[in-house]
């Protein structure tokens, strides 16, 4: 098989190894003579997958006491609607800092409910930074951020210190790097950037925020009933949660976090530096707060545009043409992009500009 350099935004790229033991449990899980996909949920064999991948999240993130682990369904879009039911309060009144697409379409969630203040945007240079200096009054049941910023290539390099109960949205860079749990009330995250398949979605959240939403809160929304049921209240996305587990065992085997974080800064240096010394390209965001998951670059040389296309596409390189709103291109370098991958995309680059710079 041709190797194919996978920098595509979501689904993300995974382990071979992952693939492949995915792939036989497709066929035989467990030495039942069943695929995975069609066992019982209730079963023990799948219960213990999922109590797995409940765990590793647990270590590998160092969640501490107090907190518990879910995995649902409906991807982090239905999470949005899933905070703001669980997490509002007397105040009716939610703090969103509006980084790009996907915080937007939060805050309009919360709307449905209460009143969404964007306290904060960079909106006004098409999200190319992340706004400072933020101030936050004690008048919100919460603060919302959206960690990483798939389509504009930005992301938080530090969390505001705030009183407020702070959420986050860390979908396109959970386990990438070291957080802090505990400075979060809850975190959410789909599953199709660094951890699994599309198809679910993790909840790591403190314990004592149930039951003290001001609103009745849908039986499929409320985060107790599936507290209550340790993620089984109704069929959960079977698949997707076992290859996630499978994922989260290869991190763990691999040296965790701690880990992945240097493999994932070598692999952002390596490419930022080319794009900041090839004369025929140009970085789309404010240095101090590029993504080192989603890296997004345009052609100081339009011309070159179909030229640079077909050199990249010879190489076996696959996704990484920029999000409309942006334009240019986007690698995306999530935990299982070797850095490989990223020494092809810098050579095809470094031979543009030899050729044309």
């Amino acid at each position: 098989m041709v190797q194919v350099h996978n920098f595509s935004a979501g689904p993300c790229v995974l382990p071979q190894d992952v693939f492949k033991e995915a792939s036989e449990a497709l066929l035989n899980f467990d030495d039942l003579g069943l695929s995975i996909v069609e066992i019982s949920h209730r079963s023990s064999n799948f219960i213990a997958v999922m109590e797995e991948a409940r765990s590793l999240v647990k270590e590998l993130l160092e969640v501490p006491s107090g907190y518990n682990v879910l995995f649902l369904q409906g991807g982090a879009s239905l999470g949005f609607l899933t905070v703001a039911y669980n997490m509002i309060g007397a105040k009716k009144k939610a703090a969103y800092i509006n980084t790009g697409s996907w915080a937007e379409k939060a805050s309009k969630e919360f709307g449905h409910l209460g009143e969404a203040d964007i306290i904060a945007s960079s909106a006004d240079k098409n999200f190319s930074y992340i706004p400072k200096g933020i101030k936050i009054g004690d008048d919100y049941d919460y603060l919302h951020l959206t960690s990483n910023n798939t389509i504009s290539g930005t992301q938080f390099k530090h969390f505001p210190s705030s009183a407020t109960p702070m959420v986050c949205d860390m979908s396109s860079d959970i386990f990438s790097r070291k957080i802090n749990v505990a400075d979060f009330d809850i975190i959410y995250a789909g599953a199709q950037k660094n951890m699994g398949p599309a198809g679910t979605a993790v909840y790591i959240f403190k314990e004592e925020i149930l039951g003290k939403s001001s609103v009745k809160i849908p039986t499929m929304l409320d985060l107790n009933t599936h507290a209550k049921k340790d993620s089984m209240f109704n069929t959960p996305p079977v698949f997707a949660i076992y290859v996630s587990m499978l994922n989260l065992r290869w991190l763990k085997r691999n040296g965790g976090i701690e880990w992945i974080e240097k493999v994932n800064q070598q692999k952002a240096d390596l490419l930022y530096n080319e794009i900041d010394s090839n004369p025929l390209f140009r970085g789309s965001t404010e240095v101090e707060d590029r993504s080192n998951m989603n890296a997004t670059f345009l052609l100081t040389e339009e011309t070159l545009t179909d030229t640079f296309n077909d050199m990249w596409a010879a190489a076996n390189i696959s996704g990484i043409k920029g999000h409309r709103s942006v334009g240019g291109y986007r690698a995306s370098m999530y935990n299982a992009l070797p850095i490989e991958s990223v020494q092809t995309l810098v050579e095809v680059m470094q031979e543009l500009a030899k050729k044309h710079g």
